[in-house]
């Protein structure tokens, strides 16, 4: 027997990249909610969470990670900039390349969002339990669904 559907699930019924979205869609702006809290959008968090831990991204490279345009990525990284959370430098060994990487101010609101996110995770976590065992399911299905470039490719600017 199937379980009831929810009053907003008439269009995605059982299609699994549908149902991913909409359940990617409620996470997401639950955790919106809680970087609006900080000051901070949901796209500076997936910048700032990239570079963390692995500083000196390709803005191509960003993009990518962070799921957005080439173009919005700039405008946002511009804003970033002057917001003081991040800095560009030019590539050693090719000066097409523009590397990024959090500031020391970037670095200590990077730090409080990587525990606000670590905190909101695990209240969804608490409230469905069985969402950690799809997480391995998730990272299979985002490996094996085309190559993607890594944010330290060298590619771009």
């Amino acid at each position: 027997m199937r379980p009831p559907r929810a009053p907003d699930d008439q269009f995605a019924g059982p299609f699994l990249p549908d149902l991913l979205a909409r359940a990617s869609h409620a996470l997401v702006q639950g955790f919106a909610e809680v970087l609006r809290g900080r000051g901070t959008s949901l796209p500076v968090w997936r910048v700032m969470a990239a570079l963390a831990p692995d500083p000196g991204a390709t803005v191509t490279g960003l993009a990518e990670a962070c799921l957005l345009q080439q173009p919005t990525m700039t405008k946002l990284l511009d804003r970033m900039a002057r917001d003081g959370l991040v800095a560009r430098a030019e590539d050693a060994r090719d000066r097409r390349v523009v590397r990024v990487a959090l500031t020391p101010d970037g670095e200590a609101k990077a730090a409080e969002l990587v525990a606000a996110a670590a905190r909101y995770e695990a209240e969804v976590l608490a409230r469905h339990p069985q969402a950690e065992a799809i997480k391995a399911a998730l990272h299979d299905i985002i490996a094996r669904s085309g190559p993607m470039r890594h944010a330290r490719d060298g590619e771009g600017a």
